[in-house]
C-alpha cells in the first residue's frame, strides 16, 4: 500500500494549528477532534492521509493560506538523510536530481520528475496514486514546499518563473501569485514549477560536495531494496536514449546534468560493475532493435538516433553486436507492428530503466 511519510503529516497538521500524536489523535488545544490510523514506521498509508488533507481543507476554508501554512511547516531538516543531501549538494541542478531520484524514500504516492527539453526548464510532480479529491491541495502544498525552501537553501534566493496546476482555481488566482511571486496558470496540462536555465547552476547556501556525495551513498543504500535497477545506470540508460540523435554524449556534460562532479559519475558506475562506454553501448544496441524491429525509420534515421553521424559506421557496429545487418536484421521482423518513432522510443527508455515495457519485445 503507498505510503508517505510522517513529516508529510505533521507538516499539514501543523499548517492547521492542530498537533497529531503518535497513536493518531488529531489534538485541538489539547482535545482530540479527529483521528487517523497509527504512524508505522514513520509512515501513514496514502488514504488516511489523503482523507486527512480532506478533512482539514473543511475546515479551513481560505485554501490559499493553508498552502502557505504547510509550506513554512515543511523544512528541508525534516527529511531526514534526503533533507541534508538537498541543501548540501553543490547547485540547485544537483538538488533537483537528488529530489527526483530520490523522493520514493519518503512517499509512493508522487515523484518528482526534472524535465530540462524545454526552456524555461521544469520540475514536474507527476501522480502514482489512484484519483482522489485531496491531491489538488495536496499538490499545491508540495510545490509551494520545495519553493519556500529552495529560497532559503539556494544562496542568491529562488523565484520561479511560472507555476502551473491541472486543476482549476479554486480561489483567487492573485492570491497564489502572491504567495509563489510569480505566475500561476490553472487547468494546465501538468503540476510544475517552471526555472530559468541559469538559476539551475545557482549555489546552495550549505553546497559542499564531498558532504553531498556521502550523503547521496547513502541515499543508494537505502534506495536498494526499493528499485531492481541501480539508480545511476538506470538514470543514465534513461537520459541517453533521448540524447543520441545529437551524438553521444560527453560524459562530462550527463554528469553535470545529473547534478555530480566527473570524478563521482565515473567512481559511482564503477561501483556498480559498470562503465560509461558500456552504458552507452548497451542503450544503442537496445534502441537500435526496437526501431528496426518497431518502427518504420529508414536504417539511416536508426543511425541518427542511436549517435551515429554515418550510416556505414551503424552498418558495422550493428554486425559487430548483433552478427547479423541492419536489414537482415529488420527482414526477420517484418510481420512485427510497427509504431511511431516516439513510442518505440519512449518504450526503450522505460525498458532501460527498469519501468514497464511499452514496445513488444522482439526477437533478439
Amino acid at each position: 500500500m503507498p505510503t508517505v511519510t510522517a513529516a508529510f503529516v505533521h507538516a499539514i497538521t501543523a499548517a492547521a494549528n492542530l498537533t497529531l500524536t503518535a497513536n493518531g489523535e488529531i489534538l485541538s488545544g489539547g482535545v482530540a477532534v479527529h483521528r487517523v490510523a497509527p504512524l508505522h514506521d514513520g509512515q501513514l498509508d496514502d488514504q488516511s492521509f489523503f482523507d486527512l488533507i480532506c478533512w482539514i481543507a473543511r475546515r479551513h476554508p481560505d485554501r490559499v493560506a493553508l498552502m502557505a501554512a504547510y509550506a513554512d511547516a515543511i523544512r528541508m531538516d525534516d527529511l531526514g538523510v534526503l533533507g541534508l543531501a538537498l541543501k548540501t549538494a553543490p547547485t540547485l541542478r544537483a538538488s533537483l536530481v537528488r529530489l527526483e531520484r530520490y523522493f520514493r524514500l519518503l512517499t509512493d504516492t508522487a515523484v518528482y520528475r526534472l524535465d530540462t527539453s524545454e526552456t524555461p526548464v521544469r520540475l514536474v510532480l507527476e501522480g502514482r496514486t489512484q484519483d482522489h479529491p485531496a491531491l489538488t491541495l495536496r499538490n499545491e502544498c508540495a510545490l509551494a514546499g520545495f519553493a519556500r525552501n529552495a529560497r532559503d537553501f539556494v544562496r542568491d534566493g529562488l523565484t520561479p518563473e511560472f507555476v502551473t496546476f491541472r486543476h482549476t482555481c479554486s480561489g483567487d488566482p492573485a492570491h497564489y501569485e502572491a504567495h509563489f511571486g510569480c505566475p500561476v496558470i490553472f487547468g494546465a496540462d501538468r503540476d510544475s514549477i517552471a526555472l530559468s536555465s541559469r538559476s539551475l547552476d545557482l549555489p546552495n547556501r550549505l553546497g559542499d560536495e564531498a558532504l553531498s556525495d556521502f550523503l547521496t551513498r547513502h541515499l543508494d543504500q537505502e534506495l536498494g531494496p526499493v528499485e531492481q535497477e541501480p539508480p545511476l545506470r538506470a538514470d543514465l540508460c534513461r537520459r541517453l536514449s533521448t540524447a543520441l540523435s545529437t551524438g553521444i554524449p560527453r560524459a562530462a556534460s550527463l554528469a553535470r546534468d545529473m547534478g555530480m562532479s566527473e570524478r563521482t559519475f565515473f567512481r559511482r558506475l564503477s561501483d556498480e560493475g559498470t562503465t560509461y562506454r558500456d552504458v552507452v553501448r548497451e542503450v544503442q544496441v537496445k534502441l537500435a532493435r526496437d526501431l528496426l524491429e518497431h518502427s518504420d525509420c529508414s536504417i539511416a534515421e536508426v543511425a541518427f538516433l542511436t549517435g551515429f553521424a554515418e550510416q556505414s559506421a551503424f552498418g558495422r557496429a550493428f554486425k559487430r553486436w548483433v552478427g547479423q545487418a541492419p536489414a537482415q536484421y529488420r527482414n526477420r521482423a517484418c510481420d512485427v507492428p510497427r509504431l511511431p518513432q516516439g513510442a518505440v522510443m519512449a518504450g526503450t527508455a522505460q525498458r532501460l530503466a527498469g519501468g514497464a515495457d511499452t514496445v513488444r519485445a522482439g526477437t533478439v
